[in-house]
């Protein structure tokens, strides 16, 4: 492991904004984040796979009325997004150092309100369609922990990653499905904030089309 891996590792164990193994929230933080990390009663939102956590950190000077809560299993990648949040004084933003597979064991049910996945990996492979973050595994474990009404988000540059979600969502019992194949020439833009990840930075000046979408549970 790098020395700048280490170094931020150590960091991550000093910033009251990162949640992981050895905190004590860590451990007791599901279906309390409102009461014992936020202090209000503002809805969740949650970046799932936030790598650097730029839509957390580009959502909450926006949003200061929702609380946003960025989960990756990556600590030197969150670094840099508690780092911002700290420069910024974003007390509306926390980060999650987790697997989305246990995501259960860090919210209650009803505690989450929105749920955006930018960029996720398309697991291009056949055999890996199940670890895919859309696959009907993980949509269910979603449902299971959000409010009735609340929305998901979709967006990636993958194609074959996208077809599959559309081809999941026909099976699952959703509503208010929006979806285009290019944000940035689309009325769905409204969803756009002016956020970009620096692989969505990447893939625009390379003149590749970014796919959106988002819809709700039907309750």
């Amino acid at each position: 492991m790098s020395r700048r891996k280490l170094q931020r590792y150590h960091e991550n164990t000093l910033k009251e904004n990162i949640l992981e193994p050895g905190k004590p929230l860590y451990e007791h933080i599901r279906g309390r984040w409102n009461e014992d990390y936020f202090h209000n009663e503002y809805p969740i939102t949650v970046e799932l796979g936030c790598g650097r956590g730029e839509y957390s950190t580009g959502f909450a000077p926006q949003f200061p009325y929702r609380n946003f809560v960025g989960v990756d299993v990556k600590g030197d990648r969150m670094w840099k997004g508690a780092l911002i949040a700290e420069a910024q004084e974003l007390k509306n933003v926390a980060f999650l150092r987790a697997t989305i597979d246990f995501l259960d064991q860090f919210f209650a049910p009803g505690e989450i309100s929105e749920i955006w996945l930018p960029f996720p990996d398309p697991r291009p492979k056949e055999n890996q369609e199940k670890r895919r973050l859309t696959s009907p595994r993980y949509l269910q474990l979603y449902r299971k922990l959000m409010i009735p009404g609340g929305m998901v988000h979709l967006k990636t540059d993958n194609s074959q990653l996208f077809d599959f979600t559309l081809e999941v969502l026909k099976t699952e019992k959703i509503k208010d499905l929006e979806y285009t194949r290019d944000l940035y020439h689309s009325e769905l833009m409204r969803y756009h904030y002016g956020i970009q990840t620096r692989y969505e930075q990447k893939y625009v000046k390379e003149g590749m089309n970014i796919h959106y979408l988002h819809f709700k549970f039907d309750e």
